[in-house]
């Protein structure tokens, strides 16, 4: 069976993403809208009528108004944006958030596509409350670097112009638009100090939670939960001590659609720090967007990926 699917924005560094992962797809047929006509109501609206499911790489307005004129279709949505990603009647697109959120997303009719930060800290931190090892209402702070594809279109201009800073530090009133997800899909009561920083490489992301061991948070246990949620995920990996080594590289997981993550620290010191990794437009972006099609028209999870 063929689906057919319409990228809302395909131009966008995530859209053309998308694009490639599924081009060569004998189940998949794209729908197009010529180039001068990408932002015309009609030709949009059609491309909804004519599609089974549309992805939407735009920014929040726009993807707002993209729901507007499909309402009434029959088409089903993944929404790339931040806009629904905490709305009523939307899925979160991480299907390893649960046991049983992976038929939650193969059965919606609108999916929210996670953050890239968003999905690190999540993977890190849903699990670990969800087996008591985090209190909902701990004082928890989050440290990441990114690529600056995550940035957009005028960021990336800077760093290939040669303008911008090797590093820098950015979201310094707590105000970054993961927040919320992090808190809604992480099952956080208490709001989280956020440092996101963005280096000088085109795509890749670490995350990291630091977390002091007491009342039983132990090394071992931190990665025993977590290998334990994850137990015959696809794409998302436990590391042991000897497969992480001395350092962790942010662009160790490019081009892939994988997640790793690792328990680092030491017992007797009391602390530790667990690392995500990702690539921000893989599993941070355009690969989650396929994965979450892939199950919503029951092809193979990781058909195109």
């Amino acid at each position: 069976m063929t689906h057919r699917v319409f990228i809302d924005g395909e131009a966008g560094t995530t859209g053309l993403r998308i694009r490639d992962r599924l081009a060569g797809r004998e189940d998949i047929t794209l729908i197009q809208i010529d180039h001068d006509r990408r932002k015309d109501p009609d030709a949009r609206r059609e491309a909804f009528a004519g599609a089974d499911v549309a992805i939407l790489c735009l920014p929040d307005d726009a993807a707002r108004e993209a729901v507007v004129l499909a309402e009434g279709m029959a088409v089903r949505l993944i929404d790339a944006s931040t806009a629904h990603r905490v709305a009523e009647g939307w899925t979160y697109g991480f299907p390893e958030l649960s046991a049983d959120h992976r038929s939650a997303v193969a059965d919606a009719r609108r999916v929210s596509n996670p953050g890239c930060y968003a999905t690190g800290a999540i993977s890190i931190l849903a699990p670990l409350v969800a087996a008591g090892l985090i209190e909902p209402d701990e004082a928890l702070s989050i440290n990441a670097v990114s690529g600056y594809t995550g940035g957009g279109n005028a960021l990336i201009a800077e760093y290939r112009d040669g303008t911008a800073p090797d590093h820098f530090i950015y979201a310094l009133t707590q105000g970054h638009k993961h927040l919320p997800e992090i808190m809604r899909h992480s099952g956080l009561s208490a709001r989280p100090v956020f440092a996101p920083s963005v280096g000088n490489f085109a795509q890749g992301m670490a995350v990291q939670v630091p977390l002091h061991l007491h009342s039983g948070r132990t090394l071992a246990g931190l990665r025993e939960a977590l290998a334990a949620h994850y137990a015959g995920a696809h794409f998302v990996r436990v590391l042991t001590h000897d497969e992480v080594g001395a350092r962790i590289v942010p662009t160790a997981l490019n081009d892939t659609n994988m997640l790793h993550l690792s328990v680092n620290g030491d017992d007797a010191a009391g602390c530790a720090t667990v690392v995500a990794v990702l690539d921000n437009l893989g599993k941070g972006a355009s690969g989650a967007a396929v994965q979450n099609l892939n199950l919503m028209i029951g092809a193979d999870e990781a058909a195109g990926l």
